[in-house]
């Protein structure tokens, strides 16, 4: 963690553009795939007790990433705040920032958590699920609220090491903490026969374990630059302003993930499966891919923050270039391994099938994911929230009639699944590339910031 800020500006015409990129994006790459990662091991060791099972935790992720996701403001709003404050030259004030952060991840998580396991039945409810299904889902949600306090606190903490520039930290800690995951994981679902309940335990203590770390360096770090480790509230009200922005547009987003998975319970238990295997790989990508956003979020906050319009400029255009670039790449690995990839996830031929239709689709709109998650991140680090937001509803409302139209003519089986991925990771992404690009076209984001 740097000791005082170098000026920006001195340097900035300096600097190579790729070397800045990719000093935050490839460790950011590893740190950012941890969440996935768990929810593939995660659904790798399920998978093999049952298509119940599965589905069941295919449902509760749904909710509780859809929780999980509306706090993602945490990270997106302290990095862009320590970030700009680092641009500025002002250390104390970027600690300040962050350690606000951590208190408000600690309040909001516990309130979550707490609520989260009283409702746990009636949200899964929600989503159609009957039977053994709904059982195995209510298990899994309710032993994950635990580690729902950690995950926001995870949040905060990595907010603050990639707005002081430090992507290879929280790196180090994911890279742990995926491990610890998988060894808790396979002893307790295994070993002791827990069941679903064993791997939302396993995953909860290695998210504590993570979250630990992250508050310790917090600490440390306030008291060594003499940062007062009492919140203000003058901060966390600044932040939340800015975070209900970031959580109206991640709400946007987190309400496509569940229509699309009311439609697809629709469609039968072997289909909701295969979407649980395909979402969960799309959201393993999605985080690849995001590597470049998080790199967007702190470097553009902290050239706005030192007033280098034009390096800001720059860096967006060579990193819409690698997102869509990298897309591409993906895009093609994932279709020449779709025919393969449901083997390592349940034996069920009827789910592979799905499965493999599934990720044809998902493969071709990669390209347009990378290019949709790097202005994401542009934005955010720009501090943009407001146009986010409102993009986000007007996206919502593009996608609702190609959902509707899966729901009443997309039929059933592997192609009922393929027309629903169509309609999400091909439709939905290219509304947002729109909404997206034409903001990034202009130079208000440059201006507005958090207006």
């Amino acid at each position: 963690m740097p000791q005082q800020p170098a000026p920006a500006a001195a340097s900035a015409g300096t600097r190579s553009p790729a070397r800045d990129i990719l000093r935050l994006a490839v460790p950011a790459f590893g740190a950012l795939v941890a969440e996935p990662l768990f929810l593939l091991a995660d659904s790798a060791i399920v998978g093999h007790l049952g298509v119940a099972q599965l589905a069941g935790v295919g449902l509760a992720s749904a909710v509780l990433q859809t929780v999980v996701g509306l706090m993602v403001f945490l990270a997106y709003s302290t990095t862009p705040a320590v970030a700009r404050a680092i641009g500025e030259g002002q250390l104390g004030k970027a600690l300040a920032a962050g350690r606000d952060g951590v208190w408000l991840a600690t309040l909001l998580g516990v309130l979550l958590a707490v609520a989260g396991f009283a409702a746990a039945e009636p949200l899964i409810g929600l989503l159609g699920a009957e039977g053994d299904v709904k059982a195995f889902a209510v298990d899994y949600f309710r032993w994950s609220m635990p580690g729902l306090v950690a995950m926001l606190l995870i949040f905060a903490g990595t907010g603050v090491l990639r707005g002081l520039q430090d992507t290879r930290t929280p790196l180090v800690v994911a890279t742990a903490g995926f491990g610890v995951n998988i060894l808790l994981n396979l002893w307790l679902v295994y070993g002791l026969g827990l069941s679903v309940a064993g791997s939302a335990i396993g995953t909860s203590l290695a998210q504590w374990a993570m979250a630990a770390v992250y508050v310790v360096m917090v600490r440390r770090n306030a008291v060594r630059h003499r940062v007062s480790l009492l919140p203000s509230w003058r901060g966390i009200r600044s932040m939340t302003r800015v975070g209900s922005w970031l959580m109206l547009r991640t709400l946007s987003l987190r309400a496509a993930i569940l229509a699309t998975v009311l439609v697809v319970t629709a469609q039968g238990e072997v289909n909701l499966a295969a979407h649980q295997l395909a979402m969960t790989i799309f959201s393993f990508l999605a985080f690849a891919l995001d590597a470049l956003a998080i790199a967007a979020q702190a470097l553009i906050g902290k050239e706005l923050g030192a007033s280098n319009a034009g390096r800001a400029r720059l860096l967006t255009g060579t990193m819409i270039r690698w997102g869509a670039g990298f897309g591409v790449v993906t895009g093609l690995l994932l279709a020449v391994a779709a025919p393969w990839v449901g083997a390592l996830f349940t034996p069920d031929p009827g789910v592979r099938a799905a499965l493999t239709v599934a990720l044809w689709v998902l493969a071709a709109g990669q390209p347009i994911a990378g290019y949709v998650f790097v202005l994401d991140g542009v934005l955010i680090g720009a501090g943009d929230a407001r146009y986010l937001a409102l993009a986000g509803l007007v996206n919502l409302a593009i996608y609702a009639p190609l959902l509707a139209w899966v729901a009443v003519s997309g039929g059933a089986g592997a192609a009922g699944l393929g027309w629903l991925w169509a309609a999400f990771g091909v439709g939905y992404m290219a509304a947002r590339a729109l909404t997206l690009g034409v903001r990034a076209r202009s130079d208000r984001w440059m201006v507005l910031g958090s207006a």
